[in-house]
């Protein structure tokens, strides 16, 4: 990792607090949380932000997983697929799914509409930065209102982690074969 981990005897009163927290809420402090303690007010926010889009968005825990491995794809975020890619299969992402977005290919989600919907939607806005009408009707055929505005929520704060693993080179898992076939360590290939 490109910054030091701050040992809990140099933390602040603050970065403690909040690393109290973490630990609380996720069982200890890992990944992006040992990047975000150096900006502690940002560790704050992002925190919030992302328990309330793993944990209590309106969206089913599937396509909230699922979420996470798009973005995870798109900005080449290892570190974040590694951590996530088993939980979303066991939520109920199909595994042929999960590794046809591991190798750009177009997944087949055997009838799940709201994945296929959902896949379609996050790989228009994260690649092109906008959503069709076409999408965007097809969309609102399957998600609430609240749903559409957890799903930016949700990719939002993924493309943030995803950013920030990948700039600060979260130490990756040891013993994981890389997830992506154009993607070793930290640079494409």
């Amino acid at each position: 990792m490109r910054l030091d981990v701050i040992d809990r005897e140099e933390m602040t009163e603050r970065q403690r607090e909040l690393a109290d927290r973490i630990i609380a809420k996720r069982g200890k402090i890992g990944g992006p949380f040992k990047v975000w303690l150096h900006s502690p007010e940002l560790c704050d926010r992002v925190e919030a932000l992302g328990a309330f889009v793993r944990f209590d968005c309106s969206l089913p825990e599937r396509v909230r997983e699922y979420a996470l491995l798009v973005a995870a794809r798109l900005f080449d975020a290892q570190f974040s697929w590694n951590s996530h890619v088993e939980q979303a299969i066991e939520r109920g992402v199909p595994a042929g799914a999960v590794r046809a977005l591991a190798n750009h290919e177009q997944p087949d989600f055997g009838g799940d509409a709201e994945l296929q919907v959902f896949h379609d939607f996050a790989v228009e806005l994260l690649t092109t930065h906008f959503v069709s009408d076409e999408t965007y009707a097809r969309l609102t055929a399957v998600f609430t209102d609240q749903q559409l505005v957890d799903a930016v929520g949700l990719l939002g704060n993924f493309t943030l982690l995803s950013m920030c693993l990948n700039t600060f080179q979260v130490d990756l898992q040891p013993g994981v074969e890389p997830p992506f076939p154009d993607v070793r360590g930290y640079a494409k290939v």
